[in-house]
């Protein structure tokens, strides 16, 4: 069978024919017959339809409303709504359609058809390269290997490397898998699958769910009989793989990857542990004064997703633990600070990142669709997050000499004028009222208020308030009144707040007075 096609070369080219496609894709199409009362018609129209664009000529039609007779017939052709059968049917408002037979067009080109014949065809090249004139390949066998098993498998544990890239050279054999050549490195199934790699320097580490491995790259390990391994060069591209010590891993939580300098950090869901990978090994760092927290944030059922990033602006590793939620502030987000200059976990935040990266020297987080530039100005936008503006917090634990009841007596701090307590309470449970921000006294009446009450007072540029006891008489205890200073316990947790409107703020020092010592 011959046909024209109209191509460059029209001689590098043959054109072949290829069995119809059928079953490919099954489209049903309801309710959108526009002919009124039943009645017998070859052309139907349809109504706008989003699966209009996968009906095509030489489909077959069955109508599940109003049975065809035949069952199944061929679709002619259709343009746009209009679909006309290869003879007229029975067909009626509120019929469904069910289309079968269609072909992949985006795999397959527009088929050829004539009055005998209406598979589909394709063209392949024939020319080496393509070039024109160059040596054609004539038809003939093609060789193919047997698969005695044919199924799909999936090696989640092992690595494959393709062919090299030259851009300088011209060469590029990325697309080549040579099965004659050693191309993979598999690690301990027993470890789980594979969820992170990065390359470092002449080392590619490994992030599997219960284990980090270093693969070396270009150079291998042999080991002496003492088990002393000494690196040489190889040929593997990936060689030897080395454990890290230590049972951690990467969990399922890949995003929760971060990099500075020499300094990974990731999380191990399994283990309810914040790790960093740094030159001396893997260190738990959820372990600085924040064990039970992660243990109780990573365990919890509802957690779905762990996002991690390197704040560059602040230096500091930034995870956000998340549970699904439709609302931007959620109290089950947690999203936490950690600071290598004081090894501690400094700052919690409102947001809820999507992702976070470094472009610069800036830092960047991802939520909704929306790209937001953190630590932008330090205007009253300095506490909006994502869209949500809230007031900053520092609560802290006021615990000298934690084996000695005291009485709190008065509070200080040293920093700007606009923090005010918004809560006291003494492990007693004792509660203290609230304690306003600092105002200055310009007449009587102001100095009549000051005095009644109870904010912050300046005194060589510190502010220091008392502490008023606020809490309800307890059976069997006697209260002097909420005229009585102090509250008694071994400690005392304070919380400090600045409204958005008032920045910037500092805050250096916060020190209490107690019956015992200052502190």
């Amino acid at each position: 069978m011959a046909a024209t096609l109209e191509l460059k070369y029209f001689n590098t080219f043959w054109l072949k024919k290829i069995k119809a496609v059928t079953d490919v894709e099954t489209t049903t199409i309801a309710n959108n017959i526009t002919a009124g009362a039943a009645s017998t018609i070859a052309t139907i129209t349809l109504t706008a339809n989003d699966n209009l664009f996968k009906i095509g000529a030489g489909q077959t039609v069955s109508n599940t409303t109003t049975a065809f007779s035949p069952a199944e017939v061929k679709v002619v052709s259709i343009t746009g709504q209009t679909l006309v059968l290869a003879s007229a049917q029975t067909v009626a408002v509120g019929d469904v359609l069910v289309f079968t037979g269609k072909a992949d067009i985006l795999q397959i080109p527009k088929a050829y058809t004539s009055s005998s014949n209406t598979d589909d065809w394709y063209i392949e090249e024939a020319r080496i390269r393509g070039g024109y004139n160059n040596t054609s390949v004539d038809l003939g066998a093609k060789a193919y290997i047997v698969e005695d098993d044919p199924n799909n498998q999936n090696r989640f544990n092992a690595l494959i490397y393709s062919g090299v890239f030259n851009s300088r050279t011209g060469v590029n054999d990325t697309n080549q898998f040579s099965v004659a050549q050693d191309i993979t490195k598999a690690t301990d199934p027993a470890n789980g699958s594979i969820q992170k790699l990065y390359a470092e320097d002449t080392n590619l580490i490994i992030f599997q769910e219960n284990k980090v491995s270093r693969a070396l790259i270009d150079k291998d390990a042999i080991y002496s009989a003492e088990g002393n391994a000494s690196i040489t060069s190889s040929q593997l591209v990936i060689g030897q793989v080395v454990a890290y010590a230590g049972e951690y891993g990467i969990s399922q939580d890949p995003f929760s990857f971060a990099v500075y300098g020499y300094r990974k950090y990731f999380t191990d869901r399994k283990r309810n542990a914040i790790l960093r990978l740094s030159r001396d090994g893997i260190t738990e760092i959820s372990s600085y004064g924040m064990h039970d927290f992660f243990r109780d944030a990573l365990s919890d059922s509802a957690t779905n997703k762990v996002v991690g990033g390197w704040d560059i602006h602040n230096q500091n590793y930034v995870v956000s633990i998340q549970q699904p939620s439709t609302g931007f502030s959620d109290v089950n987000n947690q999203t936490v600070t950690f600071d290598e200059s004081v090894l501690g976990w400094t700052s919690r935040f409102t947001y809820k990142p999507t992702f976070m990266v470094n472009v610069g020297a800036n830092f960047f987080s991802y939520d909704k669709g929306i790209i937001y530039q953190q630590n932008l100005n330090a205007t009253a936008t300095s506490t909006s997050w994502h869209g949500l503006v809230s007031n900053s917090t520092v609560t802290v634990v006021l615990n000298a000499q934690p084996s000695v009841v005291k009485s709190f007596k008065t509070i200080n701090y040293e920093g700007t004028n606009a923090w005010q307590v918004t809560s006291l309470i003494a492990s007693s449970g004792d509660v203290a009222f609230d304690i306003g921000k600092y105002s200055e006294i310009t007449n009587l009446s102001g100095l009549e208020a000051d005095l009644f009450a109870n904010n912050f007072k300046k005194k060589e540029n510190k502010f220091f308030a008392n502490i008023l006891n606020n809490s309800p008489v307890n059976q069997g205890e006697v209260l002097f009144g909420n005229s009585i200073s102090g509250l008694k316990g071994f400690f005392a947790t304070v919380k400090l707040e600045t409204a958005t409107s008032n920045f910037p703020q500092e805050l250096f020092a916060i020190s209490v007075n107690t019956n015992e010592s200052s502190y």
